[in-house]
């Protein structure tokens, strides 16, 4: 490029010299970012190179209708020559030796000789990319193979992600937390990883991929963050939370997206615990070589829960691990490394903690509710009894439970003896749980039941009223609580014949009465749920 050449791109923008078409000199190959599909979108630097081009291409699949020439086309003159590239194949299969990959290689070398064709001509050319050139744009092959033959220049445009930001009202992230942009091709589990990891993300390609997408938010814990945007800026748009989404409605021009999580505890009335909030006082012994592993219960929900104690050790840990969800309600401290996975590596993170410990770190190990229920203590304590951390010091810090929560959201249905259960067979085979559960049932006990249902467990809640009738009556108060202390917080007080299967999910805890447990109908109407202390014989 000579000085001339850059003098004039300074003073004159860069426009192209329309209708050249002479060979006097090679044209100038344009990437022109259209913004996500509205035209008010488009920038004014894009659509004054669209105006100018000599040749305006643009990508379609054989139907021949193309998003970014719909975009453009308030800004096309009727003069200028239009190269379709027509894709060879979308999504459906291929009989080419290379499979998929072969012939989108041989379409782009195609196409990439057929814009060569109009620049040796000597005419600029602007290739038309919906969003952003550079940001899974279509451009961006034009570009690798033709840059180092011609003078490329990509020009920027509104992407989907921060369109689709902009439409939902939330932002994307804010001070000092981290997006991550992710495919939704990507396998579910290292999908999962990355979502448990970050504080924001957005999910892009979705159609055909958004069971699996769905399925990675649910095994991070992010699916009720996350929301479904589809053709943010056109006029069919929608927008909705993505849990509420048909999969077979989902076109491949939709994206998901996980908010920043500091606006969305904002707007929800949650508060974070300050540094100023802790406390300095008892000190604790650690391993020789100065680190442990302190094992902290985060309590049920938001900060308000979170006890004093807990509140310290987190503020005075070099390292908080844990299942992504729960990382993300630590108050971040300056210094302070964060490591978040999905929640079925219990023993990975255990093995990551206490090699943080060896090394002289302070790690904080967190846990919704109580560490010692269902929860982190154990597999930090089991992995411990290797040899290899007999110098690493381990404490656990309790939480309030769940059960606790729930119960006090109608009463005191725990008043008296009581049983907790999980009824996840993942680590242990469902013919213990119906066991436990009718030995539970013939002693008269309450029971407080964790992890009642999921996805792929929908038929053992039958299976629990089945064991239970065998020693209740049907009209035994049960309590459905889902969500305690979040902002989808709901109570169901209903019986043990009368409650409806598919009114619980993994969010809910279930609190089943004893043979005394009684219910009383407060003055507004809403019921108080309680054991006596008292047993009648």
């Amino acid at each position: 490029m000579t000085d001339e050449n850059a003098a004039g791109r300074d003073a004159g923008a860069g426009e192209p010299s329309r209708g050249l078409g002479t060979g006097s000199k090679p044209g100038t190959l344009w990437g022109i970012g259209l913004g996500p599909g509205d035209p008010e979108l488009v920038t004014v630097k894009a659509a004054r190179l669209i105006g100018a081009a000599d040749v305006v291409a643009y990508h379609s699949a054989r139907h021949g209708r193309s998003i970014a020439r719909s975009i453009a086309e308030p800004y096309l003159r009727a003069d200028q020559i239009e190269e379709a590239l027509v894709y060879p194949v979308t999504t459906e299969g291929t009989q080419h030796p290379g499979g998929y990959d072969g012939a989108m290689a041989e379409f782009y070398e195609h196409a990439a000789k057929r814009l060569a064709e109009h620049l040796d001509a000597g005419r600029d050319v602007a290739v038309l990319c919906a969003g952003d050139p550079f940001f899974y744009g279509s451009y961006m092959h034009m570009h690798e193979r033709l840059c180092h033959r011609y003078e490329a220049h990509a020009v920027p445009g509104v992407t989907s992600m921060t369109a689709a930001a902009a439409e939902l009202g939330r932002p994307l992230v804010q001070h000092e937390e981290a997006l991550t942009v992710l495919p939704g091709t990507m396998p579910a589990p290292q999908l999962a990883m990355r979502l448990a990891e970050t504080d924001a993300a957005a999910i892009l390609k979705l159609g055909r991929t958004f069971p699996s997408v769905r399925d990675a938010l649910e095994e991070a814990g992010r699916l009720d963050e996350a929301y479904y945007i589809e053709r943010a800026t056109w006029g069919e748009q929608r927008v909705q939370p993505l849990a509420e989404v048909d999969p077979d409605s989902v076109p491949y021009f939709s994206l998901a997206v996980v908010p920043s999580p500091a606006y969305t505890s904002r707007t929800s009335g949650a508060r974070t615990v300050s540094d100023d909030d802790a406390r300095t006082g008892t000190t604790h012994s650690s391993g020789p070589h100065g680190g442990e592993v302190v094992v902290v219960g985060l309590g049920p929900a938001g900060p308000d829960w979170l006890t004093p104690e807990a509140s310290v050790e987190l503020a005075a840990a070099d390292h908080v691990v844990g299942y992504g969800p729960y990382v993300s309600r630590v108050p971040v401290r300056p210094g302070q490394q964060r490591h978040s996975s999905g929640n079925r590596v219990e023993a990975d993170r255990a093995v990551q903690a206490l090699e943080l410990a060896s090394a002289g770190g302070r790690v904080a190990v967190v846990s919704s509710g109580d560490p010692g229920v269902f929860a982190m203590a154990s597999a930090v304590l089991e992995q411990a009894e290797d040899s290899r951390w007999a110098d690493v010091a381990v404490r656990v810090v309790p939480g309030l439970t769940a059960a606790q929560a729930a119960a006090s959201r109608v009463g005191a249905p725990l008043g008296h003896d009581y049983c907790v259960l999980s009824l996840s067979d993942r680590l242990k085979p469902w013919e213990i749980i119906e066991r436990r559960l009718d030995a539970a049932g013939a002693a008269d006990l309450a029971l407080a039941l964790y992890n009642p249902a999921s996805r792929s467990r929908r038929d053992h809640l039958e299976q629990v009223r089945a064991v239970l009738l065998r020693h209740r009556t049907p009209e035994t108060p049960l309590v459905i609580a889902r969500d305690v202390g979040g902002p989808d917080e709901s109570i169901t007080v209903t019986t043990l014949a009368g409650f409806e299967a598919d009114d619980v999910d993994m969010r809910c805890l279930l609190l089943i009465g004893s043979s005394q447990t009684r219910i009383s109908t407060r003055p507004d109407g809403s019921a108080t749920v309680w054991t006596p202390r008292t047993y009648a014989t």
